[in-house]
């Protein structure tokens, strides 16, 4: 098997995932020219709280994926179709969820921040808008997997630097042109999310031929399919739910051991989360092109595809091991000149040079298994590392070393469990 499917895949997911943290850097370089803190304080509160329920909800994109993807090499057109259509419709009732519970997540959203009177008030202003963004979000989700399981990477790659482009230059025109400070900034957000879903909607309909009739036809919510539909879904979520629970904790347990702990924990963290932009790429790859080949029943083609994505990611993890271990004192230095901050972050840089080798096969893993609908298997081993992590923080001294020990463990043990687990994916795929 040739890179060239890899590369068609992955790559255009790689730029797609790079946009994603722009959207919240434009909106704060905006903010950062009102000449007012608590802008800036509330921008950053609002994107936590949208951050964190929208990472929730990414089941929607992995789930429709996967099944997209088996029905594309089992060339079921039409079930394709209806998937789109379940996910759409699923997507649109968590959104009417969320705005009808809106004050209620706003509230609990504050209850674990410290924010002033005035930056509370901003926030607000900007979540009471950007709530509207609900329905486009999850149809952003349901849209990229669809794409996705139909081996297309390049339309969601096109809408998200189109959204990009779009919220700059709205947001722009609103805070400068109209003066409209935080609403403008929340107010571009939201028109971008919605000119980014038009976008996919059309190159839906235009370089995949659906249309209306598709998303209606009989057989779309039968009770097996439904079910099928939210078994896997339901699985994604918590597995999740313990992603979220690692991450959270992991900044909890630095904030409990100062404030410099918890800014160069904060810091190294993004050292991890770029090398997760590209991996997340290859896992892409894995869940689009697996799950083809699981629809297929094509056993060697999955194998070669495995064997593949697995030697890619080792390349990968040891470039980015030399990567941190040679320049990561430099790339410390340029994100902060606080010389504590420095010294902690420079002392467990060995960390960051693991964290690739014990996490790489974990998102291969984690794309395969999503491709195979393996989903139970994906959240037994990520339940498996999320106890990993706590047990050995609780063992181990609790300083800012041990808690890196403790996150490698779980990456290593996702990537181990998974590992073990793949022999059983591969027979209940095949058999």
């Amino acid at each position: 098997m040739k890179h060239s499917p890899i590369a068609r895949i992955a790559l255009p997911s790689i730029v797609s995932n790079l946009t994603v943290p722009l959207l919240g850097l434009a909106d704060t370089a905006i903010t950062g020219h009102l000449g007012s803190a608590a802008a800036m304080a509330s921008i950053a509160l609002g994107g936590m709280v949208f951050n964190m329920v929208y990472w929730l909800c990414n089941f929607l994109r992995m789930g429709t994926g996967s099944l997209t993807s088996q029905a594309y090499g089992a060339r079921q057109t039409d079930e394709a179709h209806r998937l789109l259509a379940r996910s759409l419709c699923l997507g649109l009732a968590l959104a009417v969820v969320f705005f009808c519970l809106q004050q209620p997540i706003f509230a609990l959203a504050m209850t674990f921040v410290e924010a002033t009177p005035q930056t509370e008030g901003l926030t607000a202003v900007y979540f009471s808008i950007l709530i509207w963004g609900a329905p486009a979000m999850m149809a952003q989700f349901s849209l990229n997997g669809w794409l996705l399981g139909m081996q297309d990477a390049f339309s969601p790659m096109l809408a998200a630097i189109t959204q990009n482009v779009v919220n700059v230059a709205v947001s722009l025109m609103l805070v400068f042109g109209l003066h409209m400070g935080v609403s403008g900034v929340a107010t571009g957000t939201l028109v971008a999310q919605y000119v980014g879903v038009a976008l996919l909607l059309i190159m839906v309909c235009r370089r995949h031929g659906v249309r209306r009739r598709h998303l209606t036809a009989s057989g779309t919510f039968t009770r097996g399919a439904l079910w099928r539909f939210f078994r896997i879904n339901t699985d994604i979520f918590f597995r999740t739910l313990c992603l979220v629970a690692v991450t959270t904790c992991f900044t909890a347990f630095s904030s409990a051991l100062g404030e410099t702990a918890l800014a160069a924990n904060t810091l190294l963290m993004q050292f991890f989360i770029f090398f997760s932009y590209f991996m997340d790429g290859f896992a892409y790859a894995g869940e689009a092109l697996g799950g083809k080949y699981v629809g297929a029943r094509h056993r060697q083609g999955f194998d070669a595809l495995t064997r593949r994505l697995l030697r890619l990611a080792a390349l990968l993890a040891c470039v980015f091991v030399g990567l941190y271990g040679l320049a990561g004192h430099a790339l410390i230095a340029c994100l902060t000149d606080l010389g504590a901050v420095r010294a902690t972050a420079g002392g467990v840089l060995w960390a960051v040079c693991l964290v690739p080798l014990a996490g790489a096969a974990a998102f291969i893993f984690d794309g395969l298994f999503i491709g195979a609908a393996a989903t139970r298997e994906m959240l037994t081993a990520m339940a498996t590392a999320c106890l990993v992590f706590f047990a050995v923080h609780a063992l181990l001294t609790t300083d800012v070393a041990s808690l890196w020990w403790a996150f490698i463990a779980y990456l290593a043990t996702r990537s181990l469990a998974q590992a073990l687990l793949l022999r059983r994916v591969r027979r209940k795929s095949f058999s």
